[in-house]
């Protein structure tokens, strides 16, 4: 769709209904009545041609599709707002560094941590650009760009520094396995399994369900039911909603497993050591700059801090 015919106020509208799960929530965000929330979220339907969220007497509820297009128009909207940020109110001095990651690793590793970094540094800003591809970093004068990635080395023409391993294994919300029998692996098949369509540039082989029921000494004859997901958080908070089992990347649920939305139904048992690993892709050649340097530094000692928390 072309630029100039995307139906802008009627986004923004929509994706502060979809953040605040309510027309009125959204409406007293954007300072306008709810029915106005109302009719620009159809007229976005409408164009469309999609139903967006459900509708009840006590509320209303994004669909699938609206989740999905929330995270696309929500993101999409952070772009833009740092974008003007960037030339309306940060000074022409400061750093400016664009960190690219995959969105899931960017969503549910990174960002409840960069505050922390944010907090004591006052000489870089940091743009967040969430793409599954590989972005190839760069030295500038006065801005650079980085990427995190999950994948399988070598990486080609860049230099890596790992941060983490990764380990693979089912976890699922308390109520489910509170009214499910899962004892052993096979249990499993009974169950709904959430899946995620992961895409390998480089074309490797990414470790699903059927391996982890192979490690696990499950024969399958076919696989059970499965449910699958374009977006990794989707899957993950269907698995908070007891909807099913998902096959989990250690680094992107330990902060659920800390809160107790999700657990493991086998504990330790059962995991999967996956093939691949979360690398920080640099520039082959040229010096560091000094607040990359700083900030290259506190993202070792972040993936050292998981690490030993994770052992």
């Amino acid at each position: 769709m072309r630029i100039e015919r995307l139906p802008l106020n009627a986004l923004r509208a929509f994706a502060e209904a979809v953040r605040e799960n309510s027309f009125k929530a959204a409406a007293y965000r954007l300072g306008v009545t709810p029915g106005a929330v109302s009719r620009q979220v159809k007229q976005l339907e409408d164009h469309l041609g999609v139903v967006l969220f459900e509708r009840h007497a006590n509320g209303v509820f994004a669909t699938e599709a609206g989740r999905v297009l929330a995270e696309d128009v929500q993101a999409g909207l952070l772009r833009i707002a740092n974008g003007i940020q960037n030339v309306t109110e940060r000074s022409e001095d400061a750093f400016r560094l664009l960190l690219s990651a995959p969105p899931s690793f960017l969503q549910l590793w990174l960002l409840p941590r960069l505050p922390r970094f944010e907090a004591n540094e006052r000489e870089i800003e940091i743009s967040l650009d969430a793409e599954a591809r590989l972005t190839p970093p760069l030295w500038l004068p006065n801005r650079a760009r980085l990427s995190l990635r999950y994948g399988r080395g070598p990486w080609p023409g860049v230099t890596s520094q790992h941060l983490f391993e990764d380990t693979l294994f089912p976890v699922c919300s308390p109520s489910l396995l509170a009214q499910a029998s899962i004892q052993t692996p096979n249990d499993l098949l009974a169950q709904t399994l959430l899946t995620v369509e992961w895409c390998s540039h480089a074309g490797h082989h990414i470790p699903g369900w059927s391996d982890w029921f192979k490690s696990a000494g499950v024969a399958l004859s076919k696989m059970p039911n499965q449910r699958q997901y374009s977006l990794y958080s989707l899957a993950l908070d269907q698995a908070i909603a007891g909807q099913g089992v998902v096959l989990a990347s250690y680094p992107l649920v330990a902060d659920r497993l800390a809160s107790g939305v999700l657990v493991r139904p086998f504990a330790e048992h059962y995991p999967l050591a996956s093939p691949f690993t979360y690398e920080l892709i640099l520039p082959k050649d040229g010096k560091t700059p000094p607040a990359i340097a700083r900030f290259v530094e506190w993202l070792e000692q972040e993936a050292t801090l998981f690490r030993n928390t994770a052992t």
